[in-house]
């Protein structure tokens, strides 16, 4: 039985979510499954994947073949690198120790630039709200300064237009 590593739709229009799950191939996209590894949510900034690397691993070794979108999620979280690095131990390239020292040096850098990334979102994100913040403190001091011009004269030309009907009542005597 050919197995495939595949997303299964789930969610509203619009607003989709995944689950990882592991499939007959000849089964439909949302119909039967042989086992649910993890889930995917695309709607988040950065999308949110949870897997069991340990059943994904295990599945992958065993031969299940994983669709494009999940061969890049699985190897966003290192399934594909740590089954790349078991290969070679098993043809002895490397020992075993070697391996776990090189994947776990991927992962923390990996971690380096996820939380760099989302501390830059964040920033971005702080750095909009200030602009826009800016933005409307000044739409509001101009809307206050022509509401108050708007009113100034008005107090201001009663005054000026008593001056010049006095000054042609002077002119006129």
């Amino acid at each position: 039985m050919a197995t495939k590593i595949r997303l299964q739709r789930h969610g509203k229009k619009g607003k989709p979510f995944y689950y990882i799950v592991v499939a007959d191939a000849r089964a439909p996209r949302d119909g039967r499954f042989i086992e649910r590894i993890g889930s995917y949510n695309p709607n988040t900034n950065p999308a949110t994947i949870d897997i069991n690397f340990d059943k994904t691993f295990e599945w992958v070794q065993n031969g299940a073949q994983p669709t494009d979108t999940c061969r890049a999620i699985l190897s966003y979280k290192g399934v594909l690198y740590k089954k790349h690095l078991a290969g070679g131990v098993k043809k002895g390239a490397l020992t075993q120790e070697q391996a776990d020292e090189k994947f776990t040096n991927w992962l923390d850098q990996k971690d380096g630039k996820i939380t760099g990334k989302k501390s830059n979102l964040s920033s971005a994100k702080d750095e909009a709200r200030k602009t826009a913040l800016a933005a409307e403190a000044k739409k509001n001091e101009e809307r206050a300064a022509a509401l108050a011009a708007k009113n100034a004269p008005v107090a201001e030309e009663a005054p000026a237009a008593e001056e010049t009907e006095t000054e042609a009542t002077d002119s006129a005597e």
